[in-house]
């Protein structure tokens, strides 16, 4: 059948209670072997960062796909989250022939696709998209940190944490909050 283009999907956001949902697409070459590599969830921030940057200077090609708080909202958790798989792979460059998908749920391609319960811990390329997705995630929520120190996003990274939650009630919600989630949702007429 010849060599396949393999391509590891998986995403970042999907629980917290602000921000966007982040998706990567990541293509290794053949054999590679990056120690270390595992579900983000797994690794010290300090690990994952190393390791984000090894993936970037290795790997054939990496996407990225975003999906915004509001378009969380308007359409719900689980559809954004496959939207920005299928753009997280659309950005990908070669196209690849095959993808492995963390979850139960296949995307919207023409692509050969196959979904992976746990495949963060069962494929390298899968668990090689958690750390770009985890990583990439994590920065911007840094960068939103700035623009609304009060909520400590830099913290939490809008996961609904303690803190988090007693922001919301002392402060209202900020425009990357998601209105739709409870949590949220009761503190919205107490907007700013």
């Amino acid at each position: 059948m010849g060599c396949r283009i393999v391509a590891g999907i998986d995403e970042a956001g999907r629980g917290p209670l602000a921000g966007p949902v982040v998706s990567a697409a990541v293509i290794l070459p053949d054999g590679v072997a990056i120690p270390g590599i595992d579900d983000s969830k797994k690794l010290t921030p300090k690990r994952r960062h190393d390791l984000y940057d090894r993936l970037y200077e290795v790997s054939h090609a990496i996407g990225i796909g975003v999906v915004d708080a509001g378009e969380i909202d308007r359409i719900n958790i689980l559809q954004a989250t496959l939207g920005a798989m299928a753009m997280a792979v659309a950005n990908l460059d070669p196209r690849p022939d095959h993808l492995l998908i963390d979850g139960i749920f296949t995307i919207a391609s023409d692509l050969s696709q196959q979904a992976i319960k746990k495949g963060d811990s069962r494929s390298i390329s899968i668990a090689a998209a958690s750390i770009v997705a985890k990583v990439t995630r994590d920065r911007m929520m840094d960068q939103v940190d700035e623009l609304f120190p009060e909520f400590g996003f830099g913290r939490h990274k809008g996961y609904p944490t303690k803190t988090h939650r007693q922001a919301i009630q002392q402060h209202g919600c900020c425009p990357i909050h998601r209105r739709s989630f409870k949590g949220v949702k009761e503190y919205v007429e107490s907007d700013r």
